[in-house]
């Protein structure tokens, strides 16, 4: 494996990992709909505290699934898509390497039905 393609797959599987938790995807999703938010008014929309979704935050910051930027004393966070279409992308890939096998499976399968002939019966 390059060393291109290792990392490729760590941050795939820092992307899977961080979207294993209901909370950082409901997260995300609220960062979509809002385009960027504080910690503080993302904890009055979710039944958690504001020290949890800080945890959160930076566990999809680490991910590369969102950024912070300071604006005064609030740190307001929002989407970065990149780590996003970058997951999209492998998970398509890998979509159509199985669709690609399973007609393979198929055309097999039915070379051997036509070779069978009709049932017997």
């Amino acid at each position: 494996m390059t060393e291109e393609h290792r990392a490729a797959a760590e941050g795939v599987d820092s992307v899977l990992a961080a979207l294993a938790d209901p909370t950082r995807r409901q997260l995300l999703d609220l960062l979509s709909a809002q385009g960027e938010a504080t910690a503080t008014t993302l904890a009055e929309q979710l039944p958690v505290s504001r020290q949890a979704v800080v945890k959160h935050l930076a566990a999809l910051d680490a991910a590369g699934l969102v950024t912070g930027g300071r604006v005064g004393r609030e740190v307001r966070y929002a989407v970065r898509p990149a780590a996003l279409n970058a997951t999209a992308r492998w998970m398509t890939a890998l979509a159509t390497d199985w669709d690609r096998r399973l007609a393979a499976v198929k055309r097999v399968a039915e070379a051997a039905e036509r070779e069978a002939g009709p049932p017997q019966g």
